[in-house]
């Protein structure tokens, strides 16, 4: 008896398709890349998406091969290489149709880059490069070629390589272009379209989004409750023969006498000389307690900077906060009585050695942040090695205070300026940051210095 109706046709496969307006950097983004590969395998391969099942990154041809990708890549046109990806391009390595198997896990960064650098010449713009364990031996590694720009050279070839498949090979002075699925030398059009990208009529204007992150310090009677407690401390200092530990400042004047003056009281006239040696050297003290004090006593303030569909590249980005001054930031726990006020006699330890007070935080020669006060105004300076388009860069909130010189204001002026390298334009912005609320010097001072009993 003939079936009712045709038996139903098996599904056909789900089409996977790859969201393309992300910037392929990061976990997340890495792993729909490759999520996507292993579903279509080779059919991945496009413009700003080249697959390697399998690639020795330790052998010749397998550098030759990822050189020519990246060539490729830097010689695209950046108006077409900015539809996907932001303008970056991916070379996956170790995934295929079904699944990824990896590759040998141990391949660093800076030594891929220092076999790739005679094909690449040294004005090569620098890459990204990833990594996707896929067990304890094996990993999928992703090379990330930034986006091209206008006004950027020609990249040709430095290095000619002959592989067993021709493909493979390179050719020294070659100019290679990344096609539909492959990367290939150029044709005439294709050489005079990157000529035309040099000539670039300059790299489009920047468009920079600079917010401070956390709020501008506002204290008041700083100077009258340092006058006041460098009173105070000459007061302990001239009305007791030697100072006890049962005095308020006896923190910052306590004295081991019979370390320092051989067993005996000093004389009159030895405590005289001190003071007055003391009283010369206060304003220089007063500003260093003054600085240890607001450092102490307020929250760290950063910078969040956002560069808008271009990337820039070794910026230097100067912000200037009119009306206020910076200060090292310094945790609660560096809170020092005597670096606040200096005493006339500062403890030492037995054998002449001088305690250490100031928390010591070493940075790295290339950190890229600095602050200072000048003139009027204190100001930050950034120099990261890029901002990313659309990614946010952030400064860290532990690096300085700032804080407004005037008390009542309730909103200070923040104006910026930003260079980078290679572009002769430079780019200014100004906005407005709120100050937090008032806060009382002697409140500031207890909170920080008193301990709580």
């Amino acid at each position: 008896m003939p079936p009712d109706h045709a038996a139903a046709a098996p599904p056909e496969p789900k089409r996977v398709t790859l969201a393309t307006d992300l910037i392929p950097l990061g976990e997340r983004a890495l792993r729909s890349i490759l999520d996507h590969v292993n579903a279509v395998g080779d059919e991945a391969e496009t413009t700003y998406l080249e697959v390697k099942s399998d690639l020795d990154l330790g052998s010749k041809v397998g550098v030759a091969k990822v050189a020519k990708f990246l060539l490729g890549s830097a010689n695209r046109r950046p108006h077409e290489a900015a539809r996907h990806f932001h303008g970056y391009a991916v070379l996956v390595i170790g995934a295929q149709k079904g699944g990824a198997q990896g590759v040998s896990r141990g391949v660093e960064a800076h030594e891929l880059e220092d076999r790739l650098r005679p094909y690449l010449g040294p004005q090569f713009p620098a890459f990204e490069f990833g990594r996707i364990g896929v067990d304890a031996e094996r990993e999928v590694l992703f090379v990330i070629a930034q986006p091209p720009l206008e006004g950027q050279t020609i990249f040709p070839c430095h290095r000619s390589f002959q592989g067993e498949d021709r493909r493979d090979s390179l050719e020294d002075g070659a100019i290679y272009v990344r096609g539909t699925s492959n990367t290939r030398p150029a044709r005439a059009g294709e050489v005079l379209a990157l000529v035309e990208r040099a000539r670039g009529g300059g790299k489009p204007p920047i468009n920079l989004d600079v917010d401070v992150v956390g709020l501008i310090g506002r204290v008041d009677r700083i100077d009258e409750v340092l006058e006041r407690l460098y009173a105070f401390e000459e007061e302990e200092f001239t009305k007791r023969e030697e100072p006890t530990r049962e005095s308020f400042a006896s923190t910052s004047t306590l004295l081991a006498s019979n370390v320092l003056s051989g067993g005996r009281p000093r004389t009159p006239e030895e405590r005289a000389e001190l003071l007055q040696a003391w009283r010369n050297e206060r304003p220089a003290h007063f500003a260093q307690g003054r600085e240890h004090f607001i450092g102490v006593g307020l929250p760290g303030v950063g910078i969040r900077v956002v560069s808008r569909d271009r990337f820039v590249a070794k910026p230097h980005l100067i912000l200037t906060f009119h009306g206020c001054e910076a200060s090292d930031f310094l945790e609660l726990e560096d809170a020092d009585y005597e670096q606040l006020v200096e005493p006339v006699i500062r403890r030492r330890e037995p054998f002449g050695v001088g305690i250490a007070h100031a928390a010591l935080r070493i940075r790295p020669r290339e950190y890229p942040v600095s602050w200072s006060n000048r003139d009027s105004d204190a100001e930050v300076v950034l120099t990261p090695e890029s901002f990313r388009p659309n990614v946010p860069w952030t400064s860290d909130r532990d690096d300085y205070v700032i804080l407004a010189k005037d008390p009542q204001a309730v909103s200070v002026s923040v104006t910026w300026v930003l260079t980078e390298d290679g572009n002769d334009a430079v780019t200014r912005g100004e906005l407005q940051v709120p100050t937090a609320e008032l806060i009382d010097a002697a409140d500031l001072f207890k909170s920080a210095f008193i301990p709580e009993t």
